[in-house]
């Protein structure tokens, strides 16, 4: 198993990619700690896991919460003695909303939970992981982190944050062992527009979105970006750090 032993902290982990990541990583032999806003979704992935013989806590935690992040990383030393693997998946859509039309707490929110999280999650983490001299961590960008009008104008800037601390974490830690890498999907069935503001139709900003959308060959589906997620966090991936690794069926390369 490519993770025996190891100890896994998974945000978002109660549905789509995160619930997928959690059910691989437990597979694979890793002690999870399954983070996620949604309690009863996160019942559902330990029950499942506990049915297949793995180990996993919960917590109930919202990442634009400081202290919740904080007491996630601490439970996970609390519970299994460390941390050797931290996914940072948890992210929420902007209703597509172009700049114009974006409030200053619609702005704030998105940033909250996918960029301040991540960071205060990494920063908790990092000294656990400096201590054990080694560590990968995986966060989930977007291929809206790595190009123009894949999203609305808060989502956008959000994901192209964590593409610029991805690369500044992998080589500022490499010397302690420490891998940043990240995934960029493209479009994956999963329930992130429920955390989206009401999308219109009509506004500038989704019809700009939606603009390259018949090019794209296909949706993706979770467990394919939990199984990139399991190799950038794998020692199969022990040469890899700083990338962004895109998963898209091939949408963005035409």
């Amino acid at each position: 198993m490519r993770l025996q032993d190891r100890i896994a902290v998974i945000t978002g982990a109660a549905s789509g990619m995160g619930r997928a990541m959690a059910m691989l990583f437990a597979e694979e032999g890793a002690q999870v700690l399954a983070a996620d806003i949604d309690a009863q979704g996160l019942d559902g992935v330990a029950q499942a896991i506990r049915e297949m013989g793995g180990r996993v806590e919960t917590l109930v935690a919202n990442m634009a919460s400081a202290d919740d992040v904080n007491a996630m990383i601490d439970r996970a030393v609390e519970q299994f003695g460390g941390i050797d693997i931290l996914v940072n998946n948890a992210g929420i859509m902007d209703g597509m909303k172009a700049a114009h039309e974006v409030t200053d707490d619609l702005w704030e929110r998105v940033f909250s939970v996918n960029v301040t999280g991540p960071m205060r999650a990494i920063r908790r983490a990092l000294p656990v992981m400096m201590e054990k001299k080694r560590g990968a961590i995986v966060n989930i960008a977007s291929v809206g982190g790595l190009f123009g009008s894949r999203a609305g104008a808060a989502y956008t800037a959000s994901k192209h944050a964590i593409v610029g601390l991805t690369k500044n974490v992998a080589y500022q830690y490499a010397r302690f062992g420490i891998r940043c890498n990240a995934i960029a999907p493209g479009g994956v069935e999963t329930n992130i527009m429920g955390s989206s503001p009401q999308v219109d139709p009509a506004s500038l900003g989704v019809q700009a979105a939606m603009a390259g959308m018949a090019i794209n060959p296909r949706t993706g589906k979770p467990d394919e970006i939990a199984r990139a997620a399991l190799f950038l966090a794998s020692d199969e991936a022990s040469f890899i750090n700083g990338a962004i690794l895109v998963a898209d069926a091939g949408w963005t390369a035409y």
